[in-house]
Parts: structure tokens; C-alpha cells; sequence
């Protein structure tokens, strides 16, 4: 077919093949004001959009009791039985059936929480096993007692670790998680003998995790037809290793084998004021960051599934709908929506029920720039893809992305910008153009954050961004080294791979249900004597002012420390101790100390012991002259000169803007880059008038 996008066809792809989308959040964001609206622009109700482009099942999340003592909803939806069933009946309206998704929690269920519902606390492990099934049974009922097609039912969501408050020990399968998925499988059986029952874990690139799973729930006998995976290509390995751990469940146990959630990106912005789960720090590289990058990206998924064979049945899109409420400019307005509708991803009073999580951070949608539509509701084109992947499409042929360039360099070693960029197509095809980079690189002085431009040969400007970071003298310094033998951790820190680190995979976390202390701790060796500046990033929750964080360096001449600060989940925030004195010994202590109270969670990462001078500790140049400079070529009415003699002057303005950034620039650096800037200026050439007719 002709279209805006490219999508390759998947030969073989079975009627029945379920085109899936969550749309969970869609009676809270109507609530709130979202419209949905056709390809036309006109308003429209969203199932029927969804039908349209592809779209034949709907998954909807169903939590216990998500409403707190006072009968305020939790948010992301709030989605109890009630209204799981009110989108089930929208969804059959419109030709499309439902997998139901139970949490078996009043909140959100993952692997890093699988809280116990308010109204099973303190029930006996068998106590609690019979209320999971009366409880999925009395659900149920109440979709077929509304007339709901329901295609599958979905026992639990992500449960690698647990399952109803009920913690494994480890990976292995144990007999209460066996029993608790065994209760939910009886009772889909009892009420809805014609839909599939779904086991539901991720992590697929994890070595041996999905075998283990699945020889464990085989050794219990627990009863179930499909083993459904999350995949999202940011954290979850490649699409060929997702096909093989799939594909090996299917042939061992004779399951069939599903994907439950997955997305991508189409921008990088946020749409309504609360920060995205994934921006340009979370991209890691597979597809482009565009409408055509998600339509590739959920084409490879479907495929993936589809190459298992028959076995492979479906693919579900997570939340493609959850778009703003308002615009990010409009961030208090859209607070109040947020709170009253339950159409963020948490409102307070999910805090009192989940304070480790939620706490301060309760908010917006964190998924609105993964969405399939358009902020205004108008369905994006990938959203179209459902549709492709059975005719395949074509599209004028144009670029997609250009490569980005970010290099990070320690002070003094070499700075070597790559020769050639990679540009991709919509059409898949992949060209490396030559690029030639501003010679400003060459006046980079010091730590600090710099942006070269370059052209490429076929005439598309571009940039690096090079980050010059000073010497450290800590050990392991990210922790992403599992030799820790530098490090003394106490209390309940340990290093763990999270997603919550500041950067690369892993950091130290802890946590705990009552008051208690934690530290991490090194001894330092080795350094020249001189000055030191030391720096740690942290974030954390529910940690309040009385509470004590401490970064601290002791050396022979004497201690200094800084306080690190908790405020929300995902708020980094670097503490930095100036002026440490290191003598000729050249021993550091550092430290960084915790004295918490109970539910209190945080994170250290990024510890840095650096010299004051690397940083521009000492007496900085003074820049006047040449901001003045720059201001001036700022000023310059570009339709005036030749194209020339502008990229002449482009250059010398990020030579300017470089001098600038360097921590180390010197006075000389700074005059000689002033004269780089006024020259350029005087050097402009008037463009030609064009001649009268």
C-alpha cells in the first residue's frame, strides 16, 4: 500500500493473530478531556479508531480495590472491576474482544512491587489463595454477565518475583506462587471455559530466567495455555533473543508464547509537564525516535512472535493512548486533572498504599511521547501498523535519522571525532556520509560539556556533543564493576542493576520498613597531594528533612562533608564537598552515610573524587570580550551575506561558544577566540541583490 511510512509485510500471519493494544487510562483521560479523533481530525470514539487501523483486542488492567479509606482513586486509571468491564463492553462494541489483566493488587504490579490488596493483609498463605480465586471468579462473572468477549485472562502482571504479596525466595517457581496462579487458572476455567489462560513475567534477555519460569510452573502442574513476555527494546535485550527464549518455551512445554506489552518512542518531548520514562538518556539505539521508528520497531515484535510459528499468537502495544490532559505549559491545570480523574500514572492518595514508589512523585502521564496518537488524539500513522504488517507499505523514500554523536573523553586523552555518520532511511537502507568537523574541537579546554558542528558531505548539518570529564580517583566509581572489594557497604545497601541508577546499569539501593542506617565507604589511595572536590549523585523517596545524608572526605589535614538530597523518584541530584586538602600520604576516606526513616528508598551513584584544578577550581578568565563577540554575531541579519562567508562565521562562533565552555580556558584562550569571532564578523560578505525585471 502507499503511505506515509514504510512497513515490510509478514508473510503468514494468522487471522486470529491478536493486534493488541492496552488502553487502560481511557475512562480517566475522557474524564478529564481528552478527545480522541479519527485520521480526518474529527472526533471519534477510540475503540472504533483502534478498529479501523488493526486494532482486534484490547487489554485492560484490573486492580483489586484501588481507591484509598476516603474513596479517592489511585490513578493510572483506576481501573478496578467496575471499570475494567465498562472497557471491555466499549471494546466488544466494537468488534474488538479484551484480555483481561489482573494485578492481583489495589496497584500497580511489577517486578519491583506486587503489593498484597488492602483486604487480603494478614490472611494465611491458603486463605489467600482461596480469595485470589473467589475474587477472579466474581470478576469474571461479571464481564461474561455483561456481555465482554473475552479472548484471554492473564494471571498476574510481570510476576518474576512475586505474585499477591506473595515473595519467591528466588527464581525458582515455589509452591504458594504455584498455588496462587493455580487459583486464578480454576477460576477462568469455571466461568470462561473458551478463554486462554496467560502466565505474564519479562525480562527475556535475563540467561535462563524464562526456562527456569517455565520448568517450574510444569513441575507444580499449574494449568495454563500461553507464557506472555513484556518487551520493550530499551531494557530488554535483542528481537532475536526474544524469538529464542519464546521459541523454547513453546517447544518444550507446548505453550503458546505471546508478547503483553511493548512500545517505542516517537519524540523525545513531554507533552503534559511530568517527566517521561524514557528521554534521550533512555534510547538505546535500535529505531529512530519517530513515528517510523515505532512502526519498525512494533513490525519486529510481531514478527519475533510470528517466528515461532503457530505457537506465536499475539502482540499487545502498552498504553498508546495515554496522552496529556494538557499542554506542559499548563502543568498546574493539568495537576488538578491528574488528582481528580485518576488520569496520571499516580494521584496522593496512592502514597498512604505504596509509599515507597509513589510518595512525592505522583503525577502525569510518563508515557504520553510513546503514544500512537498525536497529542491533539489524531492517530499517528504507526498506529496503522496493525494494519501494514498484513499488506506491507511503502513511502516516498526519505531520512529518518542521522546518527548521533556523543563521546565522552577523560581530561588530556585524545578527542577523535568519527570520520563518517550513518543516515538511515524510512525505507531501511542505511548510508555512511563523510563528515567535516568544526575545528573547534581543537580549543576544548578541560572538564565540561561541549557541542562541535560538523556538515556531512551531503550537506546536512550535525553535531557531537563531547563530554570531558576530570581524572577520578574512586574505585569503581558507578559500581558497574561486581568486584566491590574497594567498596564497604552497610545495613541494606547493595549494588544492584536497576533502572534507577543515574548512569549505566547498576548502582547501590537500599530500603527498609523501619528506621535504620546505611553507608557506603572507601579508602582511597594514591593521590597527588593537592585539592579535591568529591561528588555523588543520589535520588530517593520518602526520606524527610529530620532524616541525615552525608557525603563525606577525611584526609590527615582534616574532614569535610555535604548533605545529599532525596526529593522525588528520578530527581537526581549531584551533593559536591569542596576545598579537601590531600597530603603527601595521599589517603582519602570517603564516605556517604544514610541515617533514614522507615520506607525511606534511595539510590547512590556516580562517587567522584576529582582535582579542584580539573574543574576550574582556579581563577577564571574573564569572558566579557568575548560574549560581547558573540552577542554581536548573534545579531547579524543572516539574509544579508553570502552562504560563505556565514559558514565562516558559524565556525568561529562555535570556536566561541567552546572557549566558553572549557573549564580551563585561559585569558589567551579567550582573547585569541574573540579575534576568531570580531574577524569573521568583519569578514561577511553582502550577498548580490537580485536583479530587477
Amino acid at each position: 500500500m502507499d503511505a506515509g511510512i514504510f512497513v515490510d509485510k509478514i508473510e503468514g500471519l494468522a487471522e486470529d493473530f491478536a493486534m493488541g493494544v492496552d488502553v487502560s487510562t481511557v475512562l480517566s483521560l475522557e474524564s478529564s478531556g481528552v478527545v480522541f479523533r479519527d485520521a480526518a481530525g474529527q472526533p471519534a470514539d477510540l475503540f472504533d479508531v483502534l478498529a479501523d487501523n488493526g486494532v482486534n483486542s484490547v487489554r485492560v488492567r484490573v486492580w483489586n480495590d484501588p481507591y484509598d479509606a476516603s474513596g479517592r482513586g489511585y490513578g493510572g486509571g483506576t481501573v478496578d472491576v467496575d471499570r475494567a468491564v465498562q472497557i471491555g463492553q466499549r471494546a466488544t462494541a466494537a468488534g474488538i474482544d479484551t484480555l483481561v489483566d489482573f494485578h492481583y493488587s489495589d496497584f500497580w504490579a511489577d517486578p519491583a512491587r506486587q503489593l498484597v490488596p488492602k483486604a487480603w493483609a494478614g490472611l494465611s498463605d491458603a486463605d489467600t489463595v482461596t480469595a485470589l480465586h473467589e475474587f477472579t471468579a466474581d470478576a469474571l462473572q461479571r464481564f461474561e454477565d455483561a456481555g465482554v468477549d473475552v479472548r484471554m485472562v492473564q494471571i498476574g502482571n510481570e510476576t518474576n518475583n512475586a505474585i499477591a504479596g506473595h515473595t519467591r525466595p528466588g527464581r525458582e517457581i515455589d509452591a504458594q506462587f504455584a498455588a496462587l496462579v493455580s487459583a486464578g487458572s480454576a477460576a477462568v476455567r469455571e466461568v470462561l471455559p473458551d478463554a486462554l489462560v496467560a502466565v505474564h513475567f519479562t525480562n527475556p534477555e535475563t540467561s535462563g530466567r524464562y526456562a527456569t519460569y517455565a520448568a517450574g510452573l510444569d513441575a507444580f502442574g499449574v494449568d495454563y495455555d500461553v507464557f506472555a513476555s513484556s518487551y520493550y527494546p530499551y531494557w530488554h535485550g535483542t528481537i532475536g533473543n526474544l524469538t529464542a527464549v519464546l521459541s523454547d518455551v513453546a517447544t518444550t512445554y507446548g505453550k503458546q508464547v505471546m508478547v503483553a506489552e511493548t512500545s517505542w518512542a516517537h519524540t523525545l518531548e513531554d507533552g503534559d509537564g511530568y517527566p517521561n520514562v524514557i528521554g534521550a538518556s533512555g534510547i538505546t539505539g535500535q529505531y529512530p525516535v519517530s513515528v517510523q521508528g515505532q512502526a519498525w520497531e512494533l513490525r519486529d515484535v510481531i514478527a519475533a512472535v510470528a517466528a515461532v510459528g503457530d505457537a506465536g499468537i499475539g502482540v499487545y502495544y502498552w498504553e498508546p493512548a495515554w496522552l496529556p490532559v494538557g499542554p506542559a505549559s499548563e502543568v498546574e491545570g493539568n495537576r488538578a486533572l491528574w488528582e481528580q480523574f485518576g488520569s496520571g500514572w499516580a494521584t496522593s492518595a496512592a502514597g498512604d498504599y505504596d509509599p515507597l514508589h509513589v510518595g512525592d512523585s505522583y503525577g502525569g502521564s510518563a508515557w504520553d511521547n510513546q503514544a500512537l496518537f498525536a497529542w491533539d488524539g489524531t492517530p499517528l500513522e504507526s498506529l496503522r501498523t496493525f494494519s501494514y504488517v498484513r499488506t506491507g507499505a511503502v513511502a516516498p523514500r526519505q531520512i529518518v535519522s542521522i546518527e548521533d554523536v556523543a563521546l565522552t573523553v577523560v581530561d588530556g586523552t585524545p578527542i577523535a571525532l568519527p570520520p563518517t555518520l550513518a543516515i538511515d532511511f524510512n525505507d531501511g537502507t542505511t548510508e555512511h556520509h563523510a563528515v567535516r568537523w568544526s575545528d573547534a574541537v581543537s580549543w576544548i579546554r578541560g572538564p565540561g560539556q561541549y557541542v562541535i558542528p560538523g556538515t556531512t558531505d551531503s550537506g546536512h548539518a550535525v553535531t557531537a556533543s563531547v563530554t570531558v570529564t576530570a581524572p577520578n580517583h574512586v574505585v569503581n566509581p558507578g559500581f558497574e564493576s561486581d568486584d566491590l572489594s574497594a567498596w564497604t557497604l552497610t545495613g541494606p545497601a547493595a549494588r544492584q542493576e536497576t533502572a534507577d541508577a543515574f548512569a549505566g546499569d547498576f548502582a547501590v539501593t537500599f530500603w527498609n520498613g523501619w528506621a535504620y542506617e546505611t553507608s557506603a565507604s572507601q579508602t582511597v589511595t594514591g593521590v597527588p597531594a593537592g585539592t579535591y572536590v568529591l561528588q555523588a549523585t543520589t535520588q530517593g523517596t520518602n526520606s524527610p528533612a529530620t532524616d541525615t545524608r552525608t557525603l563525606a572526605a577525611t584526609t590527615a589535614e582534616g574532614t569535610w562533608s555535604a548533605p545529599m538530597e532525596f526529593t522525588v523518584w528520578n530527581d537526581f541530584h549531584t551533593a559536591e564537598v569542596p576545598g579537601i586538602i590531600v597530603g603527601a600520604d595521599g589517603v582519602v576516606e570517603i564516605s556517604a552515610e544514610f541515617s533514614l526513616s522507615a520506607g525511606a528508598w534511595g539510590v547512590l551513584d556516580e562517587v567522584r573524587l576529582i582535582d579542584t584544578a580539573s574543574v576550574g577550581g582556579g581563577e577564571q578568565a574573564d569572558t566579557s570580550s568575548l560574549e560581547s563577540a558573540l552577542s554581536d554575531a548573534a545579531s547579524v541579519d543572516r539574509e544579508r551575506y553570502t552562504h560563505a562567508s556565514l559558514a565562516r562565521l558559524d565556525d568561529a562562533i562555535a570556536v566561541g561558544e567552546v572557549v566558553l565552555a572549557g573549564s580551563k580556558a585561559t585569558a589567551a584562550d579567550v582573547k585569541a577566540a574573540t579575534k576568531v569571532v570580531e574577524k569573521a564578523i568583519r569578514q561577511l560578505k553582502k550577498a548580490k541583490e537580485p536583479k530587477e525585471r
